[in-house]
Parts: C-alpha cells; structure tokens; sequence
C-alpha cells in the first residue's frame, strides 16, 4: 500500500479551502431577478406547490439527489470511538466518493450523542430534507437497532454501509469464487472470523443468496460463537452452533470457505493447508489482512483469495456498491433499500466480472486483459460500467419488489442519463494515475534542490506512482529533507558535478558533441554542457538511464525546451513539437493545444497539433472530439492571405479532412459555437462535430491558447494540468514556474504513463 504521512494527510485537509466538500449554487444567481427568484418574493410559489402536494420537494428542491451520511463517531475506520467531531474528516470522505463515483450530493451530519433514542430521533427530525441516508461507523449492535428503526419509520432509502456495503460486495466476489472453485453454495461449510456489524451482515446476506445457517461457524474474540455461550447479544445467536467446536483451527479444518472482518495476522498458514480444496479466503481486515495474500499462495496455490488492498487481486472495496445503490434507490424514488435491492446489486456486480472488460479498463490497471478467473473474479473500482450496471439493477428490483414511486420506462435512456452524469472521462485523473503505479518509470528532477520537486517527490515516492530520481548536491537536498521531515531518504541522488559521475559526464559530452559538432559546439563546450543539471537529466533519458524527465520549477520555460530540442528533436516525420494543457471542468476535461510552444503556427503545424492532441487524447482512453477555433465560421470571415487566422485554420481542417477521415475534426468556428452542441447543430448542421461534444480545442496561436487555459484557470475555477509535450521523441516534460506541488505530482503521472507509451511503441 501507498505509504501516506500524517503530514501529507493534513495538509490535504488544510490547504486552500478546509475541508474536501462544498455547496454550489446550480441556478443564476447574478442579478436582482435572479436572486427574487432564488429567494424572496419567488422562493414562495414552490413552497406553496409542496404545502398542497409533498412530493412536489422532489421537483423543486435537491432532495431527490441528496444523501445524508451520518453518524455518532463510536466506530471509525478501525479507529474507534473517536467522537462525531473527529469523525468528520470520514463522512466528508465518503460524501466526495458519493459525488465523484455516481453524482450524488451529500451532506455529512456529525450527531454528537451514543444515546440510541437520541440517534433516531435526530435522524427522523432531519429526514424531511434528503433522498436517502447512509448510516456510518455507528458501533454493534447499536447500529442494528438504529437501522432497523429508522427503515420501520421513515420512507426513504436507509442503509448502514458499514454493514451492508461490505456484505454486498463481498458476496458478489463469494458467488464468483464458488464458481470458479466448482463449489455449490448449499453445500460450502463456511468459517466467518469477527461477529461485529460486518460479519454478521456480510453472513446474513450469504445465507439469502443460498449458504446454509448449519453450515456456518462464526468467532469472535472470544472463540466460537457456540450455544452455550451466555455472552451472545441476539445479533451473534442467531449464529450460534451446537458442534464441539471452540477455536479457528479447529473451524478451519476441511472449511471451503473463510470470510475475515477481524484482525491482522489471526490465520495462520497450516490453517489455510487444512482447508478443503480450493479453499476460499476472503480476508478482508484493514489495512492488514488476517493472512497477508503471498502467505495465502504460499501455503496453497489452489487457494482463491480477496482482501480489502488494492495491491492485490480481488479487492472487496465498498465504494463498487455503495454510490451505484443509492443512485439506483434515488433515481425510483425508493421509500427503502430492501433485501431484494442488495440482491440485485450482488448479482449485477457477480455478472460484471464475467464480462469482457474494455480495453481502456484494463489500460487503467497496466495490464493486457482482464479476465474472468481466480486472479478476477471481483470488477476493479475504475470500471466506469459499474454505474449503468449497478444503478439500472438496483432500480428494478426496487419496481419490482413495489417499493419504488417513480418507475423506469425507458431503460436505454436511462443508462445514457447515468453516463451523462458522470461519464468515464471524469476518472481521468485517477485512471492515468492508477496506470502509473501499476508500472512505474525512472523519472529524473533536475532541481533536487528545490522545496517543491522534494514534496512531491515524496508524494510520488509513496504513492508509488514512480521511481524518481534527483539530481544536485547530495548533501544539500539530504539537509532539506531533513528540514522539512520529509520520508524520501532511500529515494536516489546523483550529483552531476560529483567526481563519481565523471564516466557519465565524459560518455554524454562524447554524444553531444557528436550530435552538435556541426552546429557550433566543441567537445570541451558539450562537456562543460554536462555539469548543467537540465543537460544531463536530458542525457539520461537519452540513453535510458531514466525513463522520463520533470523540470521547469526554477527555470523559464525554454531554458528546459531548448536542450531538449537540441539534444532529442522531434519524432521522425515532424516538423514541430507543441503542447497541450489537461483543463479539468465541471463538465469533464478539455484539452487545450497548442499553449506554450508555436508562436504563430502555419497550417501545417496546426494540423500536425490536432494529430498528436488527438493521439495523447486517446492515451487517456476518450475519444477526441476537436475544434479548429478562430474567430471565424466556415469561411464567414474572408481573407486572401493563407498566413492570416481563419484562412490558415481552414486550410489545416481541409487537410485533416482529406487525409483522416475518420477523425471527429471541424472548423474553422468560435469557440462558442465548438462548444454548445445545440447551437452549433442549429446553424452548421453540416458540421462533423455539430452533433457531438467537443472535448478537444486548437487555438490558432499561441497567445489565444496561453490566454484561454489561464482565464479557465483564474476565473473559471479549472485545475489544469500542463503544459504536456507532444511529439518529441523521448518523454521529457516542463511544469511551469509558478506550479504548486499538486501539479507537479500530476504532470510525473503524465510522464510514467507517456513513458510506458515509449516503451510500449519502441518495442
């Protein structure tokens, strides 16, 4: 696992806005009338159209999409009773899940109380304002009662997630393992380790699915839960047992099953060899498993395992349930989450692991192919499918066990509102950044020296997302980093100017004389050259000492570039290199070329730029739908010189269209037509692009591409990513002066994967 300091964590939660949710306003709200509307004197004709009708909230108010996660703080994430108020950070966590994974809005409600009356009747003073309510790390069994009254007395999706989220997946993983196991749940003998809200609803929903109640043998820390125990609150005697059994070793012998929700290190290898064969192990205790997976493999290779780690197969991860549930239970307008619900969402998930996976899924983790087998019987957190999967199942069980008030006609339709909503474009960032860790690349800074490149350095190291490399004096940046108690002291250093990289330095001005002898450059100026950091970090990626480079902190722009393009050029049947910025909106991401590099391009260059846009674009797995801006339309705006704006922009479309047919390019158009589909189709609908949602712009110049990502940036409140290199022959990448340590991480994500893309086209 990722290795997170306390001081990454905090400063995470701190820096700029405090905290990681916030209300925005999703009506105008600029002008007087607007703000009449918004409230006084507007606001009172909703409210009179609910007084008269009640469900007419949902048609006026947010409720219909709005969650409440809450909770009292006596059981968070393996921490404890810690207090709602310490709680927080959690519930604000799983709230930014809830938004990014399936476009539910939350507010997280800290209720300061362990009095169970007191709970309940919070949550049902409150309930009138949401669509739904995620019940979080309560502690057993006052969670039971909590949920069992709340469901019994209010009309509105209720699920504790701590309970029923884990049950949910993990059952879809057992469905599949049993399969694979050649294994019939009727007749599976199951061992269930921990007797806490997880366990026992993580065992009840097995035996709805077909596991039978005889065939389970549940522990908690004080042994078998057995029927002559005077201990067992009602929760745990439902699981209860008569058999002469006292021990998990004992249990273990000849299980075919073992599902862990205890602690680490509890299962021991000889208790694994004395399992039936094809044992499955589901040990799920976080973040260390109750036997760690390569001792699981060790000690049986038949052994089908799970764990709750993303660095190993099969992850039971509750975030593959919870968003795609409730977004199914809001979008029927649901009065509960029954069981048939969970039901429908288990075997969705179970079927989705049997499906072919799209490629650009498996890109996401860095591998060829995802296949249905004991290495994947689980679907991975970034398989965008999961929503119209999950979500559609939910929803029809809900109709069809009448609990729904709104029904689902037109199902089709509906799995295209929930791609609309959310669509894979929006896991960009963290598919490319999964991409990285799974195959991380040599990447060399060559300002080791700088306090930024060292955090995220460190992010970078621990995250795991690349192998980095700093150059400059080894005991200058040894000293910041003891300064500013950074872990990255095994991370290495080379220092050019040391007497140790004299064979390095001799061999890259031997190659750079030989590649500039005949522009000017003597060989005892190539070497003199060596001692410059950006030089060599150059050098190293040429010759494959590192596999991608990262500068530009504490230099202007084209004192990077300039080397750059000297010593590695172009990619052979290029003129130009240019660039791109990621633009991260509301709406999904644009891609923005070209920002930093051509002046004022030729038709040519422009062309060439929507080529490689095109090409880096669907290396993030989204098919690029490109705009050629000016400020002209289709030749509204006539002109006899082809160097001049519009003419040059029509000349590059015209060759894009000639030459690549196939690809979803038009102009030359302003950026407002490229960018409203309605109005575009209402006045072009001759366009190539008048029905489709433009994702990727090219600028004429590059002032109008520099100026635009910095107003998106300033005023329109993007994060951007860039500027990203294209079409030079190595990956070598340049983060502007003023960047902060986030987009430094990002810009090394972008460079492990442009590197594996090098690797993968050279070989």
């Amino acid at each position: 696992m990722a290795k997170i300091t306390k001081e990454d964590a905090l400063r995470y939660h701190e820096e700029g806005r405090p905290g990681k949710i916030e209300v925005i306003p999703t009506k105008p709200h600029r002008t007087q009338r607007d703000l009449s509307l918004a409230y006084s004197p507007g606001v009172a004709f909703p409210c009179l159209e609910i007084e008269k009708n009640s469900d007419d909230i949902y048609r006026y108010t947010s409720k219909g999409n709005l969650v409440a996660v809450i909770s009292n703080g006596t059981a968070v994430l393996g921490l404890g009773d810690i207090g709602a108020d310490a709680g927080k950070p959690v519930m604000e966590g799983k709230g930014l899940l809830f938004k990014i994974f399936a476009d539910v809005d939350v507010f997280d409600i800290e209720v300061e109380t362990h009095d169970v009356e007191k709970f309940i009747d919070t949550v049902k003073n409150i309930a009138v304002t949401f669509g739904g309510i995620n019940l979080e790390d309560i502690k057993a069994p006052e969670c039971f009662e909590i949920e069992e009254r709340l469901k019994k007395e209010l009309q509105i999706p209720i699920m504790h997630d701590d309970q029923h989220g884990t049950a949910i997946i993990s059952a879809a993983g057992m469905i599949n393992a049993l399969e694979i196991a050649g294994k019939n749940k009727e007749d599976v003998k199951l061992v269930v380790n921990g007797a806490g809200a997880s366990a026992i609803a993580c065992t009840k929903l097995l035996v709805s699915i077909g596991v039978k109640k005889e065939n389970v043998v549940m522990l908690d820390t004080k042994g078998v839960l057995r029927k002559d125990r005077t201990d067992l609150n009602k929760y745990k005697q439902i699981f209860a047992t008569d058999r002469d059994i006292h021990t998990l070793a004992e249990a273990m012998e000849g299980a075919d099953a073992f599902l862990g929700l205890s602690s680490k290190n509890v299962v021991s290898k000889e208790m694994v060899r004395s399992m039936a064969q094809n044992p499955i192990v589901f040990a799920m205790a976080n973040p260390d498993p109750e036997i760690t997976y390569d001792d699981a493999m060790d000690a049986r290779p038949d052994v089908l395992m799970a764990t709750g780690r993303s660095d190993f197969p099969n992850q039971v991860n509750n975030v593959l349930g919870f968003p795609f549930i409730f977004r199914g239970a809001l979008d029927v307008r649901a009065t509960c989450i029954n069981e048939e619900m969970k039901i429908a969402a288990v075997y969705a998930l179970a079927r989705l692991a049997k499906e072919d996976v799209p490629e650009n899924v498996s890109e996401a983790y860095n591998v060829k192919s995802l296949i249905f087998g004991r290495e994947y019987f689980i679907p991975k957190p970034l398989d965008w499918r999961l929503i119209t999967t999950v979500a559609p199942a939910v929803a029809k069980a809900a109709m069809d066990s009448g609990v729904a008030r709104r029904p689902i006609t037109d199902w089709e339709a509906y799995k295209t509102e929930l791609m609309l909503r959310l669509g894979h474009e929006n896991m960009l960032l963290r598919g490319i950044t999964q991409r990285a860790k799974l195959h991380p690349k040599r990447v060399v800074y060559t300002e080791g020296t700088n306090l930024k490149i060292l955090k995220a350095v460190n992010e970078v190291y621990h995250e795991g997302i690349a192998h980095p490399i700093l150059l400059g004096n080894v005991e200058e940046i040894k000293q910041i980093i003891a300064e500013n108690n950074l872990d990255i002291a095994d991370v290495a250093i080379i220092d050019p100017r040391c007497k140790s990289q004299e064979e390095r330095r001799s061999r890259f001005a031997e190659m750079i004389w030989k590649k500039r002898q005949r522009k000017g450059i003597t060989k005892d100026e190539a070497y003199e050259l060596t001692y410059n950091r950006d030089y060599f970090g150059i050098m190293m990626v040429e010759t494959g000492e590192a596999d991608a480079m990262v500068s530009g902190v504490s230099h202007e722009y084209g004192e990077v570039m300039g080397p750059a393009l000297r010593l590695i050029g172009p990619k052979p049947n290029l003129h130009r290199i240019s660039s791109m910025y990621i633009v991260f909106t509301k709406k999904g991401p644009y891609f923005f070329a070209d920002t930093t590099v051509n002046l004022d391009p030729d038709w040519k260059t422009l062309a060439e730029t929507a080529l490689l846009t095109a090409e880096m674009v669907r290396r993030f797995n989204i098919e690029p739908v490109i705009a050629m801006l000016s400020y002209s339309n289709f030749g509204s705006v006539k002109t006899t010189e082809h160097t001049l704006g519009p003419e040059k922009v029509r000349q590059a479309t015209n060759y894009l269209h000639q030459n690549y047919p196939d690809l979803l390019v038009d102009g030359e158009i302003q950026a407002n037509f490229a960018l409203n589909k309605e109005m575009c189709n209402s006045k072009f609908p001759f366009s190539k692009i008048a029905n489709h949602d433009v994702n990727t712009l090219i600028f004429p110049n590059l002032s109008s591409g520099n100026i635009a990502y910095k107003i998106m940036q300033e005023i329109g409140g993007a994060e951007v990513i860039g500027p990203v290199l294209m079409g030079i022959n190595k990956p070598i990448h340049v983060v502007p002066m003023e960047c902060s340590v986030r987009e430094i991480v990002h810009m090394t994500t972008i460079a492990v994967v442009d590197a594996q893309y090098t690797e993968k086209t050279e070989k």
